[in-house]
């Protein structure tokens, strides 16, 4: 499908590559949100007793994540230097080239808030996984980049532009796991507030670590809509003179399908009634 102007999808493929590419040289610098998501996908995966011998990591960046021990990692990325850094595969998450259960864990951290079809992409994950696989993803959602969307409105107020894309919260995230055909899903929610001196220091934050926008339609900022901005920004600031910024980290446990997992109960098929257990605690008060 090309990328035109008129595409349906509200990202811009080609200037996401594009960003992603640029941001590949001084990566390592601007790299504390995907190593926040590394960390707490460590610890989901640190709470898995078992091994995995094939794994895919969707979104490798350079290709820093090592992986589980003793274990094959496929590496893909939209980026071509990215994949390249890595040596992986360059591809979009929702158009990953590899067959039928080919993996049994699949990795993503820090891209899939910026995919055009979030819901095929992990469709696809789910397709790539064997039975019994188990996904791992994070990205930036929810009340994410609040203070800088109240800059920005303030800056342009009676035609706002669309500057950063919608995020997806926690409870659609659980929505859409589910939707993809996992068993057992889980969508939880991590917050990591970040202080920053000035409105220049978020957006270069934004820039390194290929997260600045890349919407179909978008507009560049004028020298006055940036200076208001700026100001608005640092309106919002403590006494300290710095403004804080949040980040709502959005994680992902999925798994594939196997008649070997265990079954949630049938709805209607539990024996005790609420006034039954409310009976075996008769000196509880319930407020």
């Amino acid at each position: 499908m090309p990328d035109t102007p008129n595409d349906p999808e509200i990202f811009d493929r080609a200037a996401r590559r594009l960003r992603r590419d640029r941001a590949a040289l001084r990566f390592a610098n601007y790299d504390f949100l995907r190593a926040a998501m590394l960390d707490g996908i460590g610890e989901r995966l640190d709470s898995v007793k078992r091994p995995f011998a094939d794994v895919l990591e969707i979104g490798s960046f350079a290709g820093d994540w090592p992986g589980p021990p003793d274990a094959r990692v496929t590496r893909t990325d939209a980026g071509a230097a990215f994949a390249g850094a890595a040596g992986g595969t360059q591809a979009d998450e929702d158009r990953l080239p590899f067959a039928s259960a080919s993996f049994d864990l699949i990795v993503s951290a820090g891209v899939l808030d910026q995919v055009g079809d979030l819901p095929g992409a992990l469709i696809q994950a789910r397709r790539l996984l064997r039975p019994d696989g188990l996904f791992l993803g994070a990205f930036a959602g929810g009340a994410s980049l609040g203070t800088l969307r109240r800059a920005l409105l303030v800056a342009e107020p009676d035609r706002p532009a669309a500057r950063v894309h919608p995020m997806v919260d926690v409870h659609s995230a659980g929505d859409l796991l589910m939707r993809a055909g996992f068993a057992l899903p889980v969508a939880d929610v991590e917050t990591l507030n970040v202080r920053y001196s000035g409105l220049g220091r978020l957006l270069d934050d934004l820039r390194g670590s290929a997260s600045s926008n890349v919407l179909h339609g978008r507009r560049a900022l004028t020298r006055a809509t940036l200076a208001r901005a700026a100001a608005a920004f640092g309106a919002q600031a403590d006494a300290d003179g710095r403004t804080t910024e949040r980040f709502d980290l959005v994680f992902l446990t999925g798994w594939a399908p196997s008649p070997d997992q265990p079954k949630p109960a049938a709805r209607g098929s539990g024996r005790t009634s609420l006034a039954d257990a409310l009976r075996r605690f008769p000196d509880e008060r319930i407020s």
